[in-house]
């Protein structure tokens, strides 16, 4: 068995897709470990951090035992806080849209975790991320590829990713479909078989992070205008709204209406009854921090696309200098989201929107 001695590190969470990612990766007769990931918990609930509760660790330490690996927990609590929930407040105080998952991606599952994976003398790490690699030969570049199951395609937020960093990743996942998931841990009866998945950010106790932020950062209520420049009543502090947002919008009895402009200098909510404002699309924005995983950023002659969001459409676009200009106007664009770049099924890299 051409995997017969070596070893690999997986990030158990206790949900199905790892679970699964390890048993699969157990038969192919690696060598295994599961690690267990403890992240930040807000002390002002009762509610754990979804992605590492008592029951996900509970969970993950039965399918260790079924499939016969030892699991070991890494306490990344205070990297976790800093990095990702302290930036995320930061980048909404400042008014911006930023991704959680993405962050976390980069710079706690594939930087502290990998480092920490080769301590223990790990080959590889892998994860239950829906994400393929193409091209794994040690003469060609390592290609970044969606998963099989477009649903559950995941490689929006894996843009970051580097060539070196590819080279010692496995996605045991991203060919199959979630179905096909579940069915493979019932038939090795995997107690997680049935098990819901979290669709929130997992360090949020409740359902929306409005509550969230509204603990956390220093708000100051303003008037909502529409364009005419009419108030039409208050809003709780602009970092709780984005643009095209509906909900929250505390004006009552003639709604709907969409956020079209936040004015930090005035401290002013704009909105519209049309949800699709002129002011809500735009064709061009500008990017910082790119990553592109083959080394350099696609030419003026090929055909790519972009996404501005997880299950957005792609849309065609060019980009020189970092400035990307869309084929078509994309709605509510806006600063602190992440753009990320596809030709056909390969992800070509991203960055953050810093402009529009």
């Amino acid at each position: 068995m051409k995997n017969r001695g070596k070893k690999v590190a997986i990030a158990m969470s206790g949900g199905v897709d790892s679970s699964v990612a390890a048993a699969l990766l157990k038969k192919q007769g690696y060598i295994c470990i599961g690690i267990f990931m403890k992240f930040w918990t807000e002390k002002k609930t009762d509610i754990e951090n979804k992605c590492c509760s008592a029951d996900a660790y509970n969970d993950a330490r039965r399918v260790a035992n079924i499939l016969g690996f030892p699991l070991y927990t890494l306490d990344f609590q205070q990297p976790f806080k800093k990095t990702i929930v302290d930036d995320w407040l930061k980048k909404h105080q400042q008014g911006l849209t930023p991704n959680p998952c993405i962050r976390c991606n980069q710079f706690i599952k594939f930087d502290l975790l990998l480092a920490k994976a080769k301590v223990f003398g790990c080959d590889y790490l892998a994860t239950g991320h829906y994400v393929r690699i193409g091209n794994r030969s040690p003469v060609a570049d390592y290609r970044l590829l969606q998963a099989k199951d477009k649903q559950k395609d995941q490689s929006y937020f894996l843009y970051t990713l580097t060539q070196n960093q590819l080279k010692h990743l496995i996605f045991p996942l991203g060919n199959l479909t979630k179905t096909e998931v579940r069915i493979i841990a019932k038939e090795l009866k995997l107690p997680v078989y049935q098990k819901a998945e979290s669709q929130e950010i997992c360090f949020i106790p409740e359902k929306t992070h409005y509550p969230f932020l509204k603990r956390h950062l220093v708000l100051k209520s303003g008037p909502i205008k529409n364009l005419a420049g009419k108030t039409l009543g208050r809003h709780d502090g602009l970092p709780l709204y984005t643009l095209g947002q509906r909900q929250g919008i505390k004006i009552g009895g003639i709604g709907p209406f969409y956020v079209i402009k936040l004015d930090y200098k005035t401290n002013t909510l704009f909105v519209s009854n049309n949800r699709d404002d002129k002011l809500l699309y735009t064709k061009k924005f500008k990017i910082k921090e790119p990553n592109w995983i083959l080394g350099r950023a696609p030419n003026k002659s090929e055909k790519f696309g972009v996404k501005i969001r997880y299950q957005a459409k792609t849309i065609s676009c060019n980009i020189n200098k970092n400035i990307v200009t869309l084929k078509t106007p994309a709605r509510a664009i806006m600063p602190g989201q992440s753009a990320v770049f596809y030709q056909n099924q390969t992800v070509l890299g991203g960055g953050i929107i810093s402009s529009i």
